[in-house]
């Protein structure tokens, strides 16, 4: 009932579905070798052998999709990931602690902020060379405090009800007091916010993989296809708008299913924009 309440939500989540099989699929499948160059062949237009045509190598371009819509996803999860491990604790340690250590993970949090993911990305090129594991490191970083903030937030609004200050008296710690009352009750909030920055991976490793610094070849991503494509716009257009495209929906469908799951949670929040404005 809950989908049919918020269109959003299902029209959302289905899209996302949708691109997460295609890219689970090419793990085991895709319909020529991500690998396979064949020169004759290049340049040709979407036809039923090659339903989006092929790139500058004769690579089939729905393989590559696929392909790159997978490391995509794989990049923006991982970095995702990391983000809510180390921000949600930090962010219960600040709530449930305050005074020095909430300033202390305060702090962190500006300083953080104070050096984007591009710059942490320029960083760890530089001492280990341009990767994928490298865009997961710089985006991962910047989603720490995000995370931390939401959590504190989330945090501080249910600190201060009865039955916390109940386990308290009853003699539980902070930690627990944190990780059995404050964190169940902030989860939704974690879940929304992770939907909106897994749609802020997907932008910023194209936008990483675009300027050298995220996936290298042999390997492919959605931002890599964009980047080997751009000198070729205007003779071959359809080699940059299909993995363009793919960004674009991904993200739509992603901020779609964080919208629609956030006014199912709370619809209180509804129209109040992103969760991590909560600080």
């Amino acid at each position: 009932m809950i989908l049919f309440r918020h269109p959003s939500l299902w029209i959302g989540l289905g899209a996302t579905l949708a691109f997460a099989v295609l890219a689970l699929t090419s793990i085991v499948w895709t319909p020529y070798p991500i690998a396979g160059i064949d020169i004759a062949v290049r340049f040709q237009w979407p036809s039923a052998a090659h339903w989006l045509g092929t790139d500058q190598l004769g690579r089939d371009m729905v393989s590559l999709i696929m392909a790159g819509t997978l490391t995509s996803f794989v990049v923006a999860a991982l970095a995702v990931a990391i983000g809510a491990g180390i921000g949600v604790p930090l962010g219960l340690a600040a709530a449930a602690w305050g005074g020095p250590v909430e300033w202390l993970v305060l702090r962190m949090a500006d300083f953080v902020f104070a050096f984007p993911a591009v710059v942490v990305a320029i960083l760890a090129a530089t001492l280990f060379g341009p990767g994928a594991m490298n865009a997961v490191l710089a985006i991962g970083i910047f989603n720490i405090p995000v995370f931390a903030r939401v959590a504190r937030g989330g945090a501080l609004s249910i600190k201060t009800l009865d039955y916390v200050a109940a386990a308290r008296l009853a003699g539980l710690g902070n930690w627990a007091v944190a990780f059995r009352h404050l964190l169940p009750n902030i989860a939704s909030l974690i879940i929304v916010q992770s939907t909106i920055q897994l749609s802020q991976g997907i932008l910023a490793e194209a936008g990483l993989s675009y300027i050298g610094l995220g996936t290298q070849p042999p390997a492919t991503s959605l931002g890599l296809m964009l980047r080997d494509a751009q000198s070729l716009f205007l003779l071959h257009p359809w080699l940059t708008l299909v993995p363009g495209l793919c960004i674009v929906l991904i993200v739509i469908a992603l901020n779609l299913a964080g919208d629609g799951l956030r006014d199912a949670i709370d619809p209180r929040l509804k129209r109040r924009g992103s969760p991590h404005a909560t600080a």
